[in-house]
């Protein structure tokens, strides 16, 4: 371990109030889950109210499918102060390199997944960057994990920001709503997340044809998003391939679909041990369009040929804006899989 952490910097006890602000809606929105979980439990702790929790956990478990049918977005809890706080945290923002118009479906790519993925919340989540003012008509779902819409009442929050289930029944429903429909996905999931190192950029991609082939079979325009500095935001522990950590977390990822990365960044009270990201600035360019041909049976030559162009418009937003955005960079982009 770092020898920097045994040597703790705290906060001086005068910072100002909207620094404060920033910080509670991230540490907020960092143990909501649990946090929610917990007040569920608590509630179960009264009996006159088991009627009714017992009714609603039915209700989430074998009858509401929203999550696979487009959610239900609330423009009003999107535009809340509460994620513009959570935004200018970092702070977190966005480049629009072109105007997207909303005649058609779109699947953006985003990269690299960090730890967490800080950055696509911010721009895909929540309006406090802006996204439907600077692409009117667009509605955007950002995808997650189907297991997070079984959790009691933190569900609710997931399906008012417009976020989904990233479960292929979910993609397709949601593209063939038609014109300005919208998915984004974080590309690398859970391998991507224990390469997330400062300074670097290595992408779990090549093998990742799935979102490639949605796109071509609902006509959706491809859009990749490089977001510079998502990597930045946390410190992972040394779980190089080989190692026992890495085979551990690897083994925990194809038991429970995801992986647990050994990471650290600050605390609420000091600069260097905790939990709570750094304070670091993070900017996703959203990249020039890929138009595919709309077919139902994409031929894998297909495929290929879109994700070549694909990868081609990401590497060029990497070296396009690495030498502003990504100066401490210590590799240049990586395509590792």
């Amino acid at each position: 371990m770092n020898r920097r952490l045994f040597k703790i910097s705290f906060v001086p006890s005068r910072i100002p109030r909207k620094r404060r602000l920033q910080m509670m809606a991230v540490a907020v929105w960092s143990v909501l889950m649990p946090l929610m979980l917990c007040v569920y439990l608590l509630l179960l702790s009264i009996p006159p109210l088991w009627p009714l929790l017992i009714a609603y956990l039915l209700w989430i478990l074998y009858i509401d499918n929203s999550a696979d049918h487009g959610g239900r977005s609330s423009p009003w809890f999107r535009s809340m102060r509460f994620w513009r706080y959570f935004a200018d945290y970092y702070p977190s923002s966005f480049l629009k390199e072109c105007d997207l118009p909303a005649d058609r479906p779109y699947v953006f790519g985003y990269h690299p997944h960090g730890i967490i993925g800080m950055g696509a919340m911010c721009t895909f989540a929540t309006e406090a960057t802006g996204f439907s003012k600077e692409f009117p008509g667009i509605k955007p779902h950002l995808l997650t994990l189907s297991s997070n819409f079984q959790i009691p009442i933190y569900r609710e929050i997931l399906l008012a920001l417009g976020i989904c289930s990233v479960s292929k029944k979910s993609c397709s429903n949601i593209l063939k709503a038609g014109p300005g429909s919208a998915i984004t996905i974080v590309v690398g999931g859970a391998a991507e997340s224990l390469s997330a190192r400062p300074g670097t950029a290595d992408l779990t991609l090549r093998r990742r044809l799935g979102f490639i082939k949605l796109a071509i079979q609902y006509g959706a325009d491809l859009v990749p998003v490089f977001s510079f500095g998502e990597n930045d935001i946390y410190q992972q522990m040394p779980n190089e391939k080989g190692t026992t950590i890495y085979a551990l977390q690897k083994r925990f990822q194809s038991m429970f679909g995801f992986t647990l990365p050994l990471f650290h960044g600050r605390g609420l009270l000091n600069y260097n041990l905790g939990l709570m990201p750094y304070r670091r600035r993070i900017v996703s360019v959203i990249g020039n369009p890929i138009h595919v041909i709309q077919s139902d049976k994409p031929t894998l030559e297909e495929i290929m040929s879109a994700q070549k162009l694909y990868i081609e418009e990401l590497t060029r937003i990497w070296n396009t804006y690495k030498d502003e955005f990504a100066k401490a960079r210590t590799r240049e982009l990586n395509i590792v899989d």
